[in-house]
């Protein structure tokens, strides 16, 4: 008997003229653009889209801005570069991205591989994830494993499980994490026959990726929950979006309601040098001051990491807001949420025992 997950993702939508069925459009232009990099739109996505282009429809509706990008760059983090077998990223010391699948339910239009996402260029076959598991075998400095892809969640129970013992047998590989937008785009695929199969592995963790407010629905919340209950921590990458999510609050309300399936935020992207997503850019300043927004008003478990992976292989670079005004040997000044100045008295090697003398200044700090 078909996975009922099977029989759905059979379902998605990969031709614009399949979107006539919801939306009055001339999809033409949109032909054009799917000949170059597929679409593929799985049903329970679709039907988020409250109208023409709105952050939904944005995300997974091709668009002839794609075609008319000057600037991006076909592999704009050089993964190939690090790439000591076709699909095996070593770029840290300590950890390597396997990409396990070319296939995902729906096909971000932003995607950071949509070179080869959805295109017969890439296929990965169980030779490979050999060749794969093989090198981290032989590199003891490997103590991290993220399966990437594609979607990694879209290959059957078993080959997940074939990969996860195959991984979990090395001794120095300490966790395993996996990449996904399935809970976001397709929660169907969340079972829990696969979530029992993955806590036989742990510690497992699971980033998953939602972009929006609107993602965050009954289906959703019940695909985190019942990976939550098998043991496995959730953290949420999102990009940030021209159109979509560059609102502070926006993204706030993104932020709590992760809190509330139990998904951490944990990384906000700038929008990496695509070739056919320059329509996606906002500037590092919108970036900015959506963090801005967050800090201090909101729960600091709600604030992710704001970075750019940096072009050309860099790997990820932290930014935040200027909060440190000026620092030197003897103090540093700050500036908090609300613009108000603060001084932070430096130690100093060899200073006098100040026991039993009042702290420094009258300030007090309430840990919220």
């Amino acid at each position: 008997m078909v996975e009922e997950w099977k029989r759905l993702l059979s379902e998605c939508i990969t031709h614009p003229k399949q979107l006539l069925s919801k939306f009055k459009i001339d999809i033409e232009p949109l032909e054009a653009v799917v000949a170059k990099y597929p679409m593929k739109i799985s049903k329970y996505y679709f039907n988020l889209i409250e109208e023409f282009d709105d952050p939904i429809w944005k995300q997974c509706v091709p668009s002839p801005l794609e075609l008319q990008d000057l600037y991006g760059v076909e592999d704009p983090l050089n993964e190939e570069v690090d790439s000591p077998i076709p699909g095996l990223v070593h770029r840290y010391p300590d950890r390597v991205l396997m990409c396990v699948s070319e296939n995902c339910a729906t096909y971000c239009r932003f995607c950071t591989r949509k070179r080869m996402v959805g295109k017969s260029t890439f296929n990965p076959s169980v030779d490979l994830y050999l060749k794969h598991i093989e090198y981290v075998r032989n590199n003891s400095s490997i103590r991290d494993v993220l399966l990437s892809g594609g979607d990694p969640l879209l290959l059957s129970d078993d080959k997940i499980e074939f990969l996860l013992k195959k991984l979990r047998a090395i001794p120095h590989v300490e966790i395993l994490r996996i990449g996904s937008r399935v809970p976001c785009t397709f929660p169907q695929r969340i079972t829990s026959k696969l979530c029992n199969m993955v806590k036989k592995y742990h510690p497992v963790y699971v980033n998953v990726h939602f972009n929006h407010p609107h993602e965050i629905t009954e289906e959703s919340e019940r695909a985190c929950g019942l990976l939550a209950d098998a043991g496995i921590p959730l953290g949420n990458q999102s990009v940030l979006l021209k159109g979509v999510n560059d609102d502070p609050e926006v993204m706030k309300r993104l932020v709590q309601k992760l809190l509330k399936i139990r998904v951490r935020p944990y990384y906000l992207f700038q929008m990496d040098l695509v070739k056919g997503t320059y329509h996606f850019r906002t500037r590092v300043e919108t970036g900015l001051k959506i963090i801005e927004a967050l800090v201090g008003y909101t729960s600091g478990l709600a604030v992710p990491r704001y970075v750019i992976d940096a072009p050309g292989g860099g790997g990820k670079v932290p930014l935040q807001p200027n909060y440190i005004i000026s620092m030197n040997g003897d103090r540093v000044v700050l500036r908090n949420y609300e613009g108000k100045i603060y001084i932070y008295p430096q130690p100093h090697e060899n200073e006098p025992s100040v026991r039993g003398l009042p702290l420094y200044g009258s300030q007090s700090r309430v840990n919220v």
